[in-house]
């Protein structure tokens, strides 16, 4: 799927297009997809101790359920392109709310490990057509002048699903009075917080009948007075001539269009473009930093450390919290600082918090279960941990999505797009997998590994990163 946001230029056509409530509305209603994509990947934090202990799993097996849906996620978002091209937008949309459906009633009711690995990638083939369908529509049915602002509503949603997920996990586990206690039904309380996820995947499901489908793809079957319709509400356009130039134009870029093919990306440096290796690595090095340890595990982390169940749950949803604000405080930064001080910041930020938590944990009593952090260590790492978040909240958490969005030049973009996205996926599954095989070693081995990794990305985003806050996207270069 071409992401070419072509077809929201309207100023040429002397009518300026408006800001309505209705795109404001249809922007929400599919950034919930990026909601989904925090929920479903968040949720089994709570699960993760009860799901290990009820089935008798090792370090590599649990490490495996957790991280099976990234690989899910990989598949789903290299094929929604070419499936939202055949089916539409909304029809795609409608069949990844579908898959996210299947896999929460199907996580909740597992009798075993594989049952469970089976409908976590169920659910991640969603997540992933999620988050690539949700983005590109917001960008074919906004205005252009309001396109970034409605644009992040997906990466605030990511976070918001992450907080909401990380509560509804410490609710039911409080309510059950543990996560492998039972709960309603006779089910334990972690099999519920699988099952919630149905809700807001139906949600999603719903909400999305409700909007219009995208006019480029309208326009491109053919559907000449529907992209008109549809244009007319969305852009605020009432002028016949001003429609009739709109869908022109979108013809016109149809037409002239290049698709390109992984051949586009072939280059002097080991076989790539350099640029396409920066977005390489910044997508590696974005997840190399561990923290999606903190979201997948940190209840077990906590818990292992001497804080109670339903303490490790309450800090575990404070740090999310601390994700959605310092995520607000990046948006606004963003263009004001930008993209490259931000990500000097955070790696910066990241290798000092990082290694301080390697210490703290250097200092742990035990093993195991019995793992403790004496006074005052254990609390030095839970503001550690803090830190941590915001400084990747405010640097390469939203800024790589920024720059993987607008670093390629317009002949590459999206097949460099999606080469840069598929290895994001495949380093989060990287890392998520090795996680508790890493902690078995020693808590402060895998941080300390995860503070080198930091401090390697502050060298490469000085080295390699160009700054872009301020450049055409028709002048990006290779």
């Amino acid at each position: 799927m071409n992401l070419d946001t072509s077809t929201q230029a309207s100023a040429s056509q002397g009518e300026e297009a408006r800001t309505t409530a209705r795109v404001v509305l249809i922007a929400a209603a599919a950034a919930i997809g990026g909601f989904l994509f925090g929920f479903d990947t968040a949720v089994i934090n709570g699960a993760v101790d009860a799901v290990r202990h009820g089935f008798g799993l090792g370090a590599g097996q649990i490490g495996f359920a957790v991280s099976c849906a990234l690989l899910g996620s990989a598949l789903g978002a290299w094929y929604a392109g070419p499936l939202a091209d055949r089916l539409g937008r909304v029809r795609t949309m409608q069949v990844a709310a579908l898959f996210l459906v299947l896999s929460a009633i199907g996580s909740g009711l597992v009798h075993g490990v594989w049952d469970l690995v089976l409908w976590r990638v169920v659910g991640g083939i969603g997540v992933g057509m999620a988050s690539v369908i949700a983005p590109a529509y917001i960008a074919e049915v906004s205005p252009a002048h309001v396109r970034g602002r409605l644009g992040s509503m997906q990466q605030l949603a990511i976070v918001l699903g992450i907080f909401v997920a990380l509560l509804s996990d410490a609710w039911l586990a409080s309510t059950a009075g543990g996560a492998s206690h039972l709960l309603w039904l006779g089910l334990e309380a972690w099999r519920w917080m699988f099952l919630l996820a149905a809700l807001p995947a139906l949600i999603y499901g719903v909400l999305v009948l409700g909007v219009p489908e995208s006019p480029r793809y309208l326009v491109a079957r053919g559907r000449l007075p529907e992209a008109r319709t549809v244009l007319a509400k969305v852009l605020d356009l009432h002028s016949d001539s001003a429609l009739e130039a709109k869908v022109s134009d979108i013809a016109h870029s149809l037409r002239a269009e290049y698709r390109p093919s992984l051949r586009d990306l072939r280059g002097p440096r080991a076989g790539l473009l350099p640029i396409v290796w920066t977005g390489i690595l910044l997508s590696v090095f974005q997840q190399f930093v561990g923290i999606n340890v903190i979201f997948y595990y940190s209840s077990t982390l906590w818990h292992s450390v001497g804080f109670s169940e339903a303490d490790s749950f309450s800090l575990t949803v404070a740090t999310s919290v601390v994700n959605v604000l310092v995520t607000l405080v990046a948006i606004a930064l963003v263009d004001k600082i930008g993209r490259k001080p931000l990500l000097l910041i955070g790696s910066a930020g990241m290798t000092l918090t990082l290694g301080l938590m390697a210490w703290c944990f250097s200092q742990a009593t035990g093993s195991g279960a019995a793992l403790s952090l004496p006074a005052p260590w254990g609390v030095t790492a839970l503001v550690a941990a803090n830190a941590y978040v915001v400084c990747f909240g405010l640097s390469w958490g939203p800024m790589v999505w920024v720059l993987l969005g607008e670093m390629f030049p317009n002949s590459i973009r999206a097949i460099a797009l999606a080469v840069a996205a598929a290895a994001q996926w495949i380093a989060n599954f990287a890392i998520t997998s090795t996680f508790p095989w890493l902690a078995q070693i020693g808590l402060a081995f895998a941080y300390g590994l995860y503070a080198l990794f930091a401090l390697v990305s502050l060298l490469f985003v000085m080295r390699a990163v160009r700054e872009t806050r301020g450049i055409e996207l028709e002048d990006m270069r290779a």
